[in-house]
């Protein structure tokens, strides 16, 4: 089930977002998640106000709400 893959992969970026705030790339070679995955992740997170995107120039941040 799609919707169970998304939740656990969320669980990752969650996870790896304890430490503080990263940059997409940096939370993507730290979950280990395919481009696809990671911003599927990011998309349920978002929805459920869990993540804050913050935009640096041509960077995108990810922060815990």
């Amino acid at each position: 089930m799609l919707s169970g893959k998304i939740g656990t992969n969320a669980g990752l970026v969650y996870a790896a977002l304890q430490n503080g705030e990263m940059n997409v790339k940096t939370v993507k070679k730290a979950t280990k998640l395919a481009e696809k995955d990671l911003n599927l992740a990011l998309g349920w997170l978002a929805r459920e106000g869990k993540i804050k995107f913050n935009e640096v120039e041509a960077d995108l941040f990810v922060s815990l709400s």
